[in-house]
């Protein structure tokens, strides 16, 4: 059933695709220079002499003209439109972005609710879903509200009143806005480009699809052979990469058993990214699979298995042709590339690239590598980008952990009870505060690895999910609902304590992966284990380092191979699953290679964003960076304090938030000036693997 609703599914986009491109001509604007001169003239005449009007005339007229179609009007409607709409009076535009914020917020809030509610059966814990269920998955409930709001000339009046500023200007301009005038430049976000609903609906189909492949993607690990015949793990099921890459970290202290463990999940993961896993292994327990002849048995006897057809980098391909469907409709954002750079996260691709470059090229990554080899008594592999033993929970056996997890979350229940109120009692938050943030917080066992979905309106609520075995939650687990716990956290203050509705949230992502990590960290102070070791500061800041370094390679290599694919349209998935591994391996050469042991390696290649959230994956290194600002400035304030302080700031540009926060912009100098620091406190090595 699956098989044939992924096909189901591929077919609905390409249908609704194909029906986008007929509608191009539709979005183009019949509004000249001429008209556009005439209509600002008028208006300038009428209210000329009041303060700020001038130029908001000029922007928003312009702006306007520009989604103007035929359909909408001729030039001489679009004149009597603009002259009964603008609003000059102050005190007027501020009801006016009132009653949009309310309006919006109830829209976008059970748009929300119904995607939310329709995705249960996909995205939490239980039976198989169906073909209806995969369908009313793939349905996007907002599809229409863009041509909504233009057929009703809504948007034209928001356009109107409440122009859009650049980035650029807002990084300028912004540092003297009062929070209503910042309101106003976030109302002028919404409508810059007039994309057709059955593009939305056919990128909502293929990004649902892509998901539930991933959601679905588990390697049974008591069914992997090594070169004898043995089982070497015991059994369980694994996502990839998070569950993969998680279980490779609990081995560096178990010597030679660990490491036989750690590699044999390197040449699983390298069977992914070359698509020469069998097809028949991926989340079947009936088969038993030798990753490294790729050989496979069933009952003892080695049978024929298929590889994988390309299908990781079929939905890959998939995701930019429906991404790329927007393109024409977005003149100011007209690429997914830069929509998510300049659009989303408001900072430039040029950016992002000349940051993790001047990181990954710095000498202090050498250093680091060389005490990581210092402290395990080998030379580094591949698979070493993920080194945990500059984590407390290192020196920590998981079983023991996870143990304790399972007693005390049995159920999702007890953590939604009793683990959220603990996390944030101790992080210093009033028992309001905290009786407030836990109210409006969903505990579900995810189907996934785990997310964090937010709330759009006041009287709904934010979700968490993670794995939840069925007997309790075990420390992956854990580990995993305590980063989700603080995207929650925040998801609800800067939802319910932001002072005007379309400031909610924070700048881009990588805001909010930030104190999810700053919760992920302590998960074992909220289970009890203190850290009183006085290199301890030391051992975090190169935690985070090495965590950048990592994840810096996999951004770019997921930011290259989109370039790519904006060169070459008309790849095929095998092409793209080629430039994919030769990008990762270039990348890998240039940042890795000298350090950790081995030419070519794809393993960059292996992160499961790339596939089932397009574009992403610079929000985590970006993260980590405002992730290790802010643990500076919690050495000053404590944690909810700093929380309820910085959060409410809401969606100011990336740099004027953290100067609110931290007073200085995002920069990774403060990361590699600590790191050199901490490397001289624990220059002495320590053998931890290979004893």
């Amino acid at each position: 059933m699956k098989r044939i609703m992924t096909f189901m599914l591929a077919t609905a986009v390409v249908g609704l695709v194909a029906g986008c491109k007929q509608n191009n001509e539709t979005v183009m604007n019949n509004i000249d220079k001429k008209c556009v001169e005439k209509t600002v003239k008028a208006l300038n005449d009428r209210y000329s002499g009041i303060d700020g009007v001038e130029e908001r005339i000029g922007r928003g007229v312009g702006q306007a003209s520009a989604l103007w179609t035929v359909a909408d009007g001729t030039p001489a409607d679009f004149e009597a439109f603009c002259e009964e709409n603008f609003v000059a009076d102050p005190a007027e535009r501020a009801r006016m972005a009132e009653q949009l914020e309310q309006n919006f917020e109830s829209l976008w809030g059970c748009f929300n609710k119904m995607t939310v509610d329709l995705n249960l059966p996909i995205h939490l814990d239980g039976p198989e879903p169906t073909s209806l269920d995969e369908l009313f998955g793939a349905y996007s409930p907002s599809a229409h509200f863009n041509d909504d709001m233009f057929d009703q000339k809504i948007a034209f009046i928001v356009v109107l009143n409440f122009p859009f500023y650049t980035p650029e200007e807002k990084n300028t301009l912004g540092k003297d806005w009062s929070r209503q005038e910042w309101a106003y430049a976030r109302l002028g976000d919404i409508f810059t480009a007039r994309v057709p609903a059955d593009c939305l609906q056919a990128l909502s189909a293929q990004l649902s699809a892509a998901d539930n492949y991933i959601a679905n993607y588990n390697i049974q690990m008591g069914h992997l052979l090594d070169a004898s015949g043995a089982h070497i793990f015991p059994d369980m099921s694994l996502i990839s990469h998070w569950g993969l890459r998680d279980e490779l970290k609990t081995h560096y202290n178990d010597g030679e058993e660990g490491l036989a463990k750690q590699r044999m999940i390197y040449q699983v993961m390298r069977r992914i990214i070359d698509q020469s896993i069998p097809q028949c292994v991926i989340n079947n327990p009936e088969y038993d699979w030798n990753p490294y002849s790729n050989t496979v048995a069933k009952d003892g006897k080695e049978v024929n298995a298929e590889p994988e057809p390309d299908t990781r980098y079929q939905y890959f391909l998939d995701n930019f042709h429906a991404m790329r469907q927007l393109d024409h409709y977005n003149p100011r954002y007209p690429t997914a590339i830069v929509r998510a750079f300049e659009e989303d996260m408001e900072v430039s691709f040029e950016e992002i690239e000349k940051l993790f470059d001047n990181f990954c090229s710095s000498p202090q990554v050498g250093e680091v590598a060389k005490l990581i080899e210092q402290r395990m008594g080998r030379k580094l592999e591949p698979f070493d980008i993920w080194y945990d033993g500059f984590k407390s929970r290192s020196t920590l056996n998981e079983d023991d952990l996870s143990a304790q997890t399972r007693r005390l979350y049995p159920d999702r229940e007890a953590f939604a009870t009793k683990g959220m109120p603990l996390i944030l009692n101790q992080l210093g938050f009033s028992q309001a505060k905290n009786d407030f943030i836990c109210s409006h917080i969903t505990v579900d066992p995810s189907r996934g690895a785990g997310h964090a979905w937010e709330s759009a309106m006041k009287c709904d609520n934010a979700r968490l999910r993670t794995r939840i075995g069925k007997d309790g939650m075990d420390y992956k687990g854990y580990n995993i609902a305590v980063h989700e716990f603080g995207h929650n956290v925040e998801q609800t203050i800067t939802l319910h304590d932001v002072d005007h509705y379309v400031m909610k949230g924070v700048p881009n992502t990588a805001f909010t992966e930030a104190l999810a990590f700053v919760f992920q960290v302590r998960d074992l102070d909220f289970l009890g284990y203190k850290n009183d070791d006085p290199t301890s500061d030391a051992m975090f800041t190169l935690d985070i380092f090495w965590s950048c370094y990592e994840i810096m390679g996999v951004a770019l290599v997921d930011m290259y191979s989109w370039r790519w694919l904006y060169d070459h349209p008309e790849a095929t998935a095998a092409q793209l699953k080629a430039q994919v591994i030769k990008t990762a391996q270039e990348v890998w050469n240039k940042y890795y290679a000298q350090y950790l042991g081995e030419e070519n390696s794809p393993i960059l290649a292996i992160y499961s964003h790339m596939i089932d959230v397009p574009l992403y994956l610079a929000n985590y290194p970006y993260g980590h960076i405002i992730e290790f600002q802010l643990e500076q400035q919690l050495k000053c304030e404590s944690v909810a304090g700093a929380i309820e302080r910085i959060y409410p700031a809401g969606r100011l540009t990336p740099q004027l938030w953290m100067r609110n926060a931290v007073g200085s912009e995002v920069s990774t100098q403060p990361l590699l000036d600590a790191a050199s620091e901490a490397l001289k406190t624990l220059s002495a090595p320590v053998t931890e693997q290979g004893k």
